[in-house]
């Protein structure tokens, strides 16, 4: 039985989940040649958006650049969510994500790609131009990704650069934090239920409630049961005015 590195599983409501957990391209990546076409065969099984966790020191970039290319050329939305830590390689993979997500507390990091060489002085030229062009190859998957210059790209990975999410997302690696993805949809969903007019008809239907039930526990005024009475003197003045 092959050895994988990752896991797809389904949720409640169908979506699609690829957990990328461990080293990328264990021995069975390369001990036969079914292990990358069961990944693509296991991703174009379905269709509809897929969720990316990634939890990897990386690996192989030979593997990383061919699941990052099977990911770029899936038709659905690509949600990618680093929970622990994606280096080196699997942050390649990282970068086919159509929305890329970083927990508060991930890390990514990237760096020069490295190899092992035995050989003369000829042999380690070769492995150096290879390597050369192994890093532009990765910086070609940072630049789309992030729009930073080739130069600037570069820089970071001679210097193996480690981000947390605030960083990643300044630098234009990542889209958002986790959390705040939270924030926004309740927040969103509190925005979207806000109405003035609602607002004030609530206000006025509050207030009506408020003077029915005073009105209600106020006592009525006393019902007079007699006729008024008036002094008699006054009515005779104004008789005697009407008189003359």
């Amino acid at each position: 039985m092959n050895r994988r590195f990752w896991n797809w599983v389904r949720n409640e409501d169908s979506t699609r989940i690829l957990t990328l957990n461990g080293t990328i391209a264990e021995e069975s990546w390369f001990e036969d040649d079914v292990t990358p076409r069961m990944f693509r065969d296991e991703l174009n099984a379905g269709a509809g958006d897929v969720v990316i966790w990634i939890n990897s020191p990386g690996g192989d970039c030979v593997a990383a650049s061919q699941i990052y290319t099977m990911l770029m050329d899936y038709k659905g939305h690509i949600t990618v969510k680093i929970d622990g830590i994606a280096a080196s390689a699997a942050s390649v993979i990282a970068m086919a994500g159509t929305e890329v997500l970083m927990a508060p507390t991930s890390l990514l990091m990237i760096h020069n790609p490295l190899t092992v060489a035995i050989g003369d002085s000829e042999e380690m030229q070769k492995a150096i131009a290879m390597l050369d062009e192994v890093k532009e190859s990765i910086i070609n998957a940072y630049e789309l990704k992030t729009g930073m210059s080739r130069a600037k790209l570069a820089h970071l990975m001679d210097a193996e650069t480690w981000m947390n999410a605030n960083k990643a997302i300044e630098l234009g690696f990542v889209d958002g934090v986790l959390a705040d993805e939270k924030k926004q949809a309740t927040h969103g969903d509190v925005v979207f239920s806000f109405s003035r007019r609602a607002v004030t008809n609530s206000l006025l239907n509050k207030l009506q409630r408020k003077q029915a039930s005073k009105a209600a526990t106020e006592e009525p005024p006393p019902v007079r049961t007699t006729e008024p009475r008036y002094p008699a003197e006054p009515l005779y003045q104004r008789l005697s005015l009407i008189s003359h």
